[in-house]
């Protein structure tokens, strides 16, 4: 996947906006954009999207630290653009918006699921103490999901305005 320069730029502004939502909206736990974003990016620019995500990885680590906490980001966001991905593009109007809200919001009520796998080898857990660490993250998982699926609001806005500075055109 050969990038142009406007690809590169482009990228590299999408995944900074990544962080800088998510720097901001810190005064919330677990209400964010990021799976917002990460969707959005993945109907417009599907393989490509990746670039911006893992921009935003990266820059998380830079800011907060490449410590054990940051692993899980190596594929938790992977997940969700693979959802994505396996999603017919020709899925109507009417339904897409919500079925783009539905799998951030599960996305967001799984995060603690995904990212166990992780904890659970880091840190040495047994299934046992890997199960007790997702049930006591469960309540953080609700907020989380739940904040998700309004969020995903923004979604086909925001899928409109990047088709439209993409192609010059509206669509999807």
């Amino acid at each position: 996947m050969k990038l142009s320069t406007k690809e590169l730029t482009v990228f590299a502004m999408l995944g900074a906006l990544m962080y800088a939502s998510k720097v901001i909206m810190e005064v919330a736990p677990n209400v964010h954009l990021l799976s917002v974003f990460t969707v959005a990016f993945t109907v417009v620019y599907r393989k490509k999207a990746l670039y911006p995500i893992y921009t935003y990885v990266l820059l998380n680590g830079i800011f907060c630290g490449f410590a054990t906490w940051w692993i899980p980001y190596l594929y938790i966001w992977t997940v969700l653009w693979g959802v994505i991905m396996l999603l017919p593009r020709n899925m109507k109007k009417t339904v897409r918006p919500i079925v783009y809200m539905v799998c951030c919001s599960l996305h967001g009520f799984l995060f603690g699921t995904l990212y166990a796998p992780a904890q659970a080898l880091l840190y040495g857990l047994n299934f046992k103490a890997m199960i007790a660490w997702i049930v006591a993250g469960l309540p953080w998982d609700m907020v989380h999901g739940i904040s998700n699926f309004f969020c995903g609001f923004l979604i086909m806005p925001i899928v409109k305005v990047l088709t439209i500075l993409e192609n010059g055109k509206s669509g999807t």
